[in-house]
This record gives C-alpha cells, structure tokens and sequence, in this order.
C-alpha cells in the first residue's frame, strides 16, 4: 500500500506520519502561519474570544472551531488526492486582509480588526494549498467567518421590525395599542421591545446553523438560497410573536408572569421548537445522500479556469516569509500611527451664545452622553428668555484610537445601560444625526449629534471614521469633537424640544465655528 493510500485509509491521526512529504510540509507551514496570526494579533482574538465566552449572543461561536473540524474530515480523504503547492496571489489578498485590519485599527472598529485576523487566516490557507486544494476546502475555509462576532449592528433594526409585528399581531388579537418607537402601550402595561428582545441572538445562530445545513444537506444551489431564505425570516417573525405573546398574558396574567413566562418558556423552549419546525419543513427537500461525497475532486482537477490560477506558484517557505514581513509592516504602520496625538489646550469652555444663559443643569432624568478617552467633557443647560432649554455636551480628543473613538459603539447621546432607549430617528435640525430616547416616566428627550475633524463636519459616525482613517494613514495629527444638543420633550408649558434645538443652533451661529472656538480653549 503507497503512503497517499494509507492516508486516505487510515484514521486522521494516525495518518499524519503517512501523509506525502508535500502535504507534510504544507499543514505544518499552515499551522505555523495560523499559530503566527494568532500570536501577532493576540489582543483581536482574545477579544473575539471574550465576545464569545461573556455574550450569550455570540456563545454558539464557541463550536464553530469543532464544526470547522468535522466540515474538514468531511472532506479530508478526496483533498489528499490533491497535491498542495504555494501560491503567490494569495499574498495580495493576505495584504487586502491585514490592511483592512490597519483601517479597522486606525478607526477603532474591532469588527473590521477582527474580520481581518480571520480573512488573514484564510488568505494563508489559499496562498499555501494553492487553488485547488482551496477549492476542495472552500466551505470549511468561507465558515470560518462565523468566527466573527458580528451581527450586533443589526439590533435597532430588529427591534423596529418586531415592535412593527407585535402591533399586526396585537390588533389581530383584538388588544388595543399604542407605539412610540420600540414602545408600546396597552391597558395591561408599558413595554418596550428592548435590545434583549430584539431576537439578534437567534437570528445570528440561525443563520450560521443554516448555512451548515445547507451545505451539508443539500446540493441543489436553489433549495440552498430557500432554505437560507427560511433561516433569516423564521427567526424574525418568530420573534414578533415571541413579544406578542409575553404582551398579551400580561394582559390576562400581569407583566411580572409574563416576564417570567418569557424567559422559562419562550427563552429556553420556543426558539427549539421553531428550529425543529424549519427543519421538518425541509427534511423532504434534502437532496444530499448519507453516503454523497462532498467534493468532485475530478471537476476540480478538470477545471480550467482552476489550471490557470495554479500557474502563479511560489515556494510555500517563500510564501510564509513573505506574509510574516507583510503582517510585521501593517502592525508597525498601526504601532506607529497610533502613538500619534494633537496638540489640545490645558482647559475649554463653552463659547458664548448670544441671548442664551448658562443654568444650573437640573434634568428631569439622569442623562449623561459618554465620551470615553476624551481629553476634555464639558456637559451645561443652557435657556433663553423665551424659555427654550437646551443641553449641551461636547468632547474634545486629541486623538481616535481603540477605547477613544468619538463615534464609537456605546458613545454618545445613548450610552448602554444608561437607563434610556432609543425611540426613533427623527428628521435632523440642524445637519447632524437625530435621535429621539425615552427613559422611564416615561421622559423623551431629542437629540443632535455633530462631529469635527480638520475641516470635516458632519453627522455621520461613516463620514467621521473615514476622516481619521485617512488622518492615520497620512500619519497626520488632529483634534477631534463631538459636540450633542439635546431637550427633554413633551413638557407641558414649554416649548418643544425641536423648537428649542433650532432656537439655540440658529442663536450659536455655524456650529462648526462654534466648535471651533469651543477646542481652541478662547
């Protein structure tokens, strides 16, 4: 019996010292590359890993290192058909991938850090097995981005579709309503469809299982985009009656056993009930049999298309040099940016604003934004004589990094577990972002967010970061602030929190002049 035919014969583990001396040294540059991403990029996977130990939203992601295991021995026989060899266009998309990594560190986003640790462990892979061993791993290889923990971006969405769901589902059932938002009022309580609720834990492991299944199940294109189809709508609408029916007991039963219901019921049974309904709608439709192989490894090695990408070879020793000098020039360019920082004044104070005062801030309800890493915060109520009342608070940096980012998740008018909700986003006053937050009372404030950075001023958190991604590539040194007016709404014989916005952006004269003076500390 040759080596390849008791490597494809015998157990994995016992086949390794069996396996042909290309394959040998392949796996073992592979594993070196990956040891080495992980190693270089320590503080992006052990964030990834905190992501998916600490938050039930990510847990599942914690199998996805055993699933990508089984995906491999899956097809591990028919890939030792195919000899391995290293190839050098691999090294552009291992550059693509570790500068998108430097972008998503200059702009102190760690979901584009991390997306590029984990692209940047697939480009290894394609730049030593070379395209057709890639292709023969191609799903194990593109499943590897479900090691990512994305998908919390999505939540103000999912709460407005299922507080939108919740009210159909409400009037159906004959319960009279009211919603605000993510709010919704019935004789039986006040609720608000929170982050909690908003169904992104599910629809996230859904999506993942589904696309297992769907490679694993199927081999029809068609009934896999159905069944992906099923896998992301199910989990919506299976929300939408998960808060409809915490709702409506609350009615018959009080909002203390609903609540308890929600999470021993709906928390721990629903969820499996409605996974085991998708995939007993499916079951008839699998087309895939037990014993199916999970790759043509003759379509592959036929593949012409395939023949000419295997042209551009490159010694695998060579190819691995090479990334470890690219991964060591993109770390030193982000080291090198980020010890970067603008000059700012020992003290700020708000500019004047003409026919407004400076009063004691005395809010209805504890509201702070937050801007952490900010080198000065300064938060003040300002009124005018005719009674609008504004508050103000703006952050200056000296410089936008990891922990520092004006825009970042959880800054700003709407700090997590702050106590208030994000209601809804109203029109902008003034050109900046709007938002409209409700805290328990209920008291609604509205709010206007403004950024500036160099001769930037905008609203847009995008618009922000794609400034100081360039300022660092440009290895250039710039203040940037952020600047929140904000009025609490709906208080009888006051005016509205819109009429008092526009009454002081248009009494404060150009804000981005405002902001100006604001940082220079004058």
């Amino acid at each position: 019996m040759s080596p390849r035919d008791f490597a494809l014969k015998a157990p994995l583990g016992a086949a390794w010292h069996a396996l042909p001396d290309a394959w040998r040294r392949t796996v073992a540059l592979l594993a070196i590359a990956w040891v080495g991403n992980i190693v270089l990029f320590a503080s992006d996977w052990q964030a990834m890993f905190g992501q998916w130990w600490d938050s039930s939203t990510y847990n599942h992601v914690l199998l996805i290192p055993f699933i990508l295991g089984w995906l491999i021995s899956l097809r591990w026989r028919e890939v030792m058909k195919i000899d391995p060899h290293g190839w050098w266009p691999g090294l552009v998309l291992f550059a693509g991938a570790a500068f998108l990594w430097l972008l998503g560190d200059f702009a102190g986003l760690s979901l584009a850090t991390q997306l590029g640790v984990v692209l940047m462990a697939q480009a290894s892979a394609l730049t030593l097995l070379g395209p057709r061993a890639s292709a023969a791993l191609l799903f194990p290889l593109a499943y590897m981005l479900f090691l990512v923990p994305a998908g919390d971006e999505l939540i103000p969405s999912l709460q407005t579709v299922t507080a939108k769901i919740t009210m159909v589902l409400l009037d159906l059932s004959g319960v009279p309503a009211h919603i605000e938002g993510v709010f919704i009022t019935t004789p039986g309580g006040y609720f608000e469809v929170a982050e909690a609720c908003s169904g992104v834990k599910f629809l996230i492991a859904m999506i993942a299982y589904g696309a297992l299944v769907a490679n694993v199940c199927f081999r029809s294109w068609p009934r896999r985009a159905l069944f992906m189809a099923l896998s992301v709508i199910t989990p919506i609408l299976a929300n939408g009656v998960r808060a409809w029916g915490t709702i409506f007991i609350a009615e018959f039963h009080g909002i203390e056993f609903a609540s308890g219901f929600d999470h021993i019921f709906y928390g721990w049974i629903f969820f499996a009930v409605v996974m085991a309904l998708v995939m007993g709608v499916a079951w008839r439709w699998f087309d895939r049999a037990i014993d199916d192989r999970m790759i043509d490894v003759a379509a592959i090695a036929a593949s012409p298309w395939l023949q000419r990408l295997s042209r551009g070879a490159i010694r695998p020793a060579s190819a691995l040099l090479a990334m470890a000098m690219l991964a060591a020039l993109f770390l030193g360019w982000g080291a090198w940016a980020n010890r970067l920082e603008a000059s700012v004044p020992a003290r700020i104070a708000f500019p004047q604003v003409r026919g407004w005062q400076q009063v004691d801030y005395r809010p209805l309800a504890p509201w702070r934004p937050l801007h952490d890493g900010a080198s000065h915060v300064l938060l003040g109520r300002f009124r005018d004589a005719s009674g609008h009342t504004v508050d103000v608070s703006y952050a200056l940096y000296s410089a936008q990094s990891e922990g520092h980012e004006a825009g970042g998740f959880g800054q700003g008018a709407l700090p997590v577990n702050s106590g208030w909700a994000w209601e809804r986003s109203p029109a902008p006053i003034a050109g900046g972002h709007a938002d409209r937050i409700q805290t328990a009372g209920p008291v609604h404030r509205q709010s206007e967010t403004f950024y500036r950075s160099g001769n930037l001023f905008t609203g847009s958190n995008s618009h922000l970061k794609l400034q100081n991604i360039l300022d660092r590539l440009l290895l250039r040194e710039r203040t940037t602030a952020a600047l929140i007016l904000s009025s609490e709404d709906e208080i009888a014989g006051q005016p509205s929190a819109e009429q008092s916005l526009r009454a002081f952006a248009a009494a404060a004269g150009p804000l981005d002049a405002w902001m100006d003076r604001a940082g220079s500390g004058r």
